[in-house]
């Protein structure tokens, strides 16, 4: 499990990572108020927005959050070489992750920034390529936000309510994040004195 008391603020996210962050307007907000700035690769643009689909309509709300994002000089997408995908593109053979997971990776590596994937695959490959501490997730996130007192405990089940009607997958993982980052909380308390009445 992820140290909650430690982010990368400026992450490359990949499509997982994208719809997990904009599936909840309260995460969404919270992250960009408290300075986090998620790069996508043009090949995560195209998975996003471009890519054929049989379209729910969760999808089409989601790419719309996105635009609006993207309007507000959120989610900056950039472009890689041929010679930037070369390095990592002989492990995608061996992990089978999508081109967008596999962009995301080697644009990281290429700007020596960390990784947002919620895809087991693509996390393994991950701590591969550039190493496991360069590697978050969207609960680590979230655990983050809650430790440093960013969210507060009444945010927890509207964030998860708003993800899953866009019907992602990470309730489980948002509530251990969150008890987690209240186990730490209490923890760094006792430590500094806070609960004997010590300033």
């Amino acid at each position: 499990m992820h140290r909650v008391d430690q982010i990368a603020k400026a992450v490359v996210a990949d499509t997982c990572a994208v719809w997990n962050v904009l599936s909840s307007a309260v995460l969404h907000r919270v992250c960009v108020g408290s300075g986090f700035e998620f790069a996508i690769t043009e090949f995560v643009l195209y998975e996003c927005l471009h890519k054929p689909r049989r379209e729910k309509t969760s999808d089409k709300r989601l790419q719309e959050r996105l635009r609006a994002a993207r309007d507000q000089n959120q989610f900056k997408s950039y472009s890689l070489s041929v010679e930037d995908l070369q390095d990592v593109a002989i492990l995608e053979q061996r992990k089978r992750v999508s081109k967008g997971e596999l962009s995301s990776l080697a644009f990281a590596q290429k700007v020596r920034l960390s990784v947002q994937t919620d895809d087991q695959r693509a996390r393994k490959l991950a701590a591969l390529v550039l190493t496991e501490d360069r590697v978050q997730t969207t609960p680590h996130v979230l655990g983050w936000l809650f430790f440093e007192g960013r969210l507060a405990d009444g945010d927890l089940a509207c964030i998860v309510e708003e993800h899953e009607s866009f019907e992602r997958p990470l309730r489980r993982f948002f509530d251990q994040m969150y008890h987690e980052a209240m186990r730490c909380r209490l923890l760094a308390r006792t430590a500094s004195g806070e609960d004997r009445g010590i300033v």
